[in-house]
């Protein structure tokens, strides 16, 4: 009995551990908040492929790994700057950020494919696959995975932050900043 005890007493507290380590793991990529008192408008985001639908290769890492063409609707008047967030809730690990890009010109309604946001005026950061820019869809073969591209209409410029800034810290940035947010999710499988 007393044997019994020990092993499910352990394997208690195995799971504990794997839930808090999961749960640590994700906490910097916890969705930014709008600023005290106000609930953020959404608008309508479109790109060179349909909500739900299948990203084309050229924008993944088996063909050009270039953005896509990014179109939104009007954003809050209050605006002062955009911001684009893309990521794979899916991927094994945790959310895996593939895109982050700030300080967008507020009156920017599109991105064309492989922008990367230079004539609007963005900054973009540091994905987690290391570098600066876009990185398409590569996940490992089997499930599919589910791609957000997130656009955030913020009131404020974001200072401070760097090329080599990751997720983590844009989302610190943008946290009592958002004004909206669109979203398209768009699907990718090897």
């Amino acid at each position: 009995m007393k044997r019994w005890c020990l092993l499910f007493a352990s394997l208690t507290l195995s799971a504990s551990l794997l839930f808090a380590i999961g749960a640590c793991k994700d906490a910097g990529n916890v969705a930014p908040g709008p600023p005290k008192g106000t609930t953020p408008a959404s608008f309508s985001v479109s790109a060179s492929f349909g909500s739900g639908a299948a990203i084309p290769q050229d924008h993944s890492c088996d063909g050009a790994d270039q953005n896509p063409q990014l179109a939104w609707t009007s954003v809050p008047d209050k605006t002062k700057s955009i911001a684009i967030v893309v990521d794979d809730p899916d991927a094994s690990a945790g959310t895996f950020t593939h895109w982050i890009l700030w300080n967008i010109k507020p009156d920017t309604r599109q991105l064309g494919a492989g922008g990367n946001g230079g004539l609007a005026g963005g900054i973009g950061g540091t994905n987690d696959f290391g570098r600066s820019g876009y990185a398409g869809p590569c996940p490992p073969k089997g499930a599919l995975h589910h791609y957000h591209f997130k656009i955030y209409a913020l009131d404020a410029m974001l200072t401070g932050l760097k090329a080599t800034d990751k997720r983590a810290d844009l989302d610190k940035a943008m946290n009592g900043h958002v004004l909206g947010l669109g979203e398209l999710v768009g699907t990718f499988q090897h």
